[in-house]
């Protein structure tokens, strides 16, 4: 009779997939498993969907990627007869003309199991409900004589529904030894904390040791931190690694009287702002890379936006595929023209100045006769902007080089932008930061920079872009506070609004001026018609805007303020056609 193991050794693979490149995704699936061999593992693991890239969203659907999904799978499977580590690797799995979300066990040569994901998150970021049919609760897999529980990320979640599958249950049930859970789990401000909680839960609840694996890297609009990570039996951490970079760690389990300990490396992660600024960088650079441009150009305009942007957009590429782009107009001051050309020394980028009165009065002189007779307003301001979008539209058309936008959340939540000027761009990288937090990023940038960031170290945003009042200065003495609360009572308004969804009577009772929240939910509902038009950007907050919040642009209900009513009441909106207050036309 064969003796029970008493030592087994898991790779854990946190890789940088990316969607549809099937065979560029299999190369790194192939690496690892070298990797996992020369370290001498019996089992290497990989994220969820790695093989197709996470979320795949309808590109699953496509006949033709599913079958060469599955040919890649079955061809790692074949390279598995040589004796080394078997594989567990995430991959779209067509069964019984039924689409799953599943888990292959590669071994001895062949698909050696199939594991499928029971329950299919259907909420913020997630639409699997749309695309992937509910596989049922399993027993585990058998490696090397171990019994390996395979759960697929939402299948250690636990919901009060009568169609929830407790799977980490079914598992423990059947004989499950280590629990491991395949993830493609995006990045939002603290959730390693909400992640943690709930593997604490199921290894309290199981009482068996559980790996948690997670992707890293940019997949439009979502960052995957990785921060992958392990926990004994007795909730003590087994292994962590590091967030926001590619790492391959091999863990060598051990069977106690107690079930399997491992002891292995623990990286520190980065938190708070710090996490932020890394998740813009990681999602700035893979959107350029995976799409293939050679670079990044930005408007430069001495304000603390386009700063910002400038340091996230050198930390991710490296200056020599930064080029900034100062477009100054009569309304800029001599001190904004000097603040952007110190950023772009600090920087080391090239740059150049790009004077723009001369198109910007062309347009006027175009426009002369059709505004005759109407006084000078926004919409001779926003030609300024307008002018400046197209001039770097230009440059972006003839060097490849993709437009960064630099609009913040603040701005995007209230309409404080004009479409087809400053809203101009591929990619947005603090489009979910609000203005106070662009403050505070870059205030810390200048004190510290995440680990693999290309630019340089210390002062980086010359201190007095940090420190004069902001404005898109396209009228004389212009600031945004002309037209804006404070930033810190508007950002605490917005957070209020956005992210909590809480109703303008609980605002107005946490001590804010009611008529100060009713314009600002009045210019948040006006403004959906712009954010449709936004370019993509990294999500940082519980619910950024496009994937997370799904506005409709046509919309009439307008939150009274009042009190919350019974069932029985019907709320009528009194704002229903708009409001001349939007910031562009």
């Amino acid at each position: 009779m064969t003796e029970p193991a008493a030592q087994f050794t898991i790779t854990l693979a946190q890789l940088n997939s990316t969607v549809g490149d099937v065979t560029g995704n299999a190369a790194k699936a192939r690496a690892a498993r070298i990797k996992a061999r020369d370290d001498g593992a019996d089992l290497v693991v990989l994220s969820e969907l790695f093989i197709s890239g996470y979320p795949p969203e309808d590109l699953v659907l496509k006949p033709a990627f599913q079958s060469a999904c599955r040919g890649a799978i079955e061809e790692l499977a074949r390279e598995t007869a040589d004796g080394g580590p078997a594989m567990l690797i995430g991959t779209p799995w067509v069964e019984d003309g039924k689409l799953y979300n599943a888990c292959a066990l590669l071994d001895q040569g062949r698909v050696a199991a199939i594991r499928f994901k029971a329950n299919l998150p259907n909420y913020g970021v997630f639409d699997e409900k749309r695309v992937f049919a509910r596989g049922p609760a399993a027993g585990p897999v058998t490696v090397r004589g171990i019994r390996v529980g395979v759960a697929i990320c939402e299948d250690t979640w636990l919901e009060e529904s009568s169609d929830y599958e407790n799977v980490v249950e079914c598992l423990a049930e059947t004989g499950a030894e280590i629990l491991v859970v395949p993830n493609g789990s995006p990045y939002a401000r603290d959730k390693n904390d909400l992640r943690l909680s709930i593997v604490v839960a199921r290894v309290t609840e199981s009482g068996l040791p559980l790996i948690y694996l997670n992707e890293v890297g940019g997949q439009d609009e979502l960052v995957f931190d990785g921060a992958s990570f392990a926990l004994n039996g007795d909730l003590s951490v087994a292994a962590q690694l590091p967030a926001f970079e590619e790492s391959v760690a091999t863990l060598r389990w051990n069977k106690t009287a107690d079930g399997w300990r491992c002891s292995g490396p623990v990286a520190q992660l980065p938190e708070g702002d710090k996490a932020d600024y890394a998740a813009c960088v990681l999602g700035l650079r893979d959107y350029v890379g995976k799409n293939g441009f050679p670079g990044v150009l930005l408007g430069i305009s001495g304000g603390i936006d386009s700063a910002l942007c400038a340091a996230i957009a050198v930390d991710a590429l490296g200056a020599d595929r930064v080029r900034g782009v100062m477009l100054p107009f009569r309304f800029t001051a001599q001190v904004s023209i000097d603040d952007a050309a110190k950023l772009a020394a600090a920087l080391g980028i090239r740059y150049e100045v790009l004077p723009i009165a001369q198109a910007v009065n062309g347009f006027e002189a175009i426009l002369a006769g059709s505004f005759k007779g109407l006084p000078r307003d926004i919409a001779e301001e926003n030609l300024q902007a307008r002018t400046r979008g197209t001039l770097l539209m230009a440059l972006s058309n003839k060097t490849g080089a993709m437009v960064v936008t630099t609009g913040n959340k603040s701005e995007m939540s209230v309409g404080y932008a004009t479409l087809y000027g400053d809203m101009n761009g591929g990619f947005n990288p603090i489009k979910d930061i609000y203005k106070t937090e662009v403050f505070r990023l870059s205030s810390l940038r200048n004190t510290w920079k995440p680990d693999g960031a290309l630019g340089p170290s210390g002062e980086v945003i010359p201190a007095n872009i940090i420190s004069r009042p902001p404005t898109a200065e396209l009228r004389e003495n212009q600031t945004d506070q002309d037209s804006l609360p404070p930033y810190d009572v508007l950002d605490a308004i917005l957070e209020r609004l956005v992210e909590r969804e809480e109703p303008l009577a609980s605002i107005v009772e946490a001590g804010f001026d009611r008529e100060l929240v009713a314009r600002i939910d009045r210019l948040l509902n006006i403004a959906e018609y712009k954010r449709r038009q936004a370019a993509p950007g990294v999500k940082v907050t519980r619910r950024n805007f496009g994937r997370d919040r799904r506005y409709p642009i046509t919309n009439r209900f307008r939150d009274a303020g009042k009190p919350l009513p019974g069932p029985d009441h019907t709320l009528v909106s009194r704002a229903s056609r708009g409001s001349s207050e939007a910031f562009d036309g």
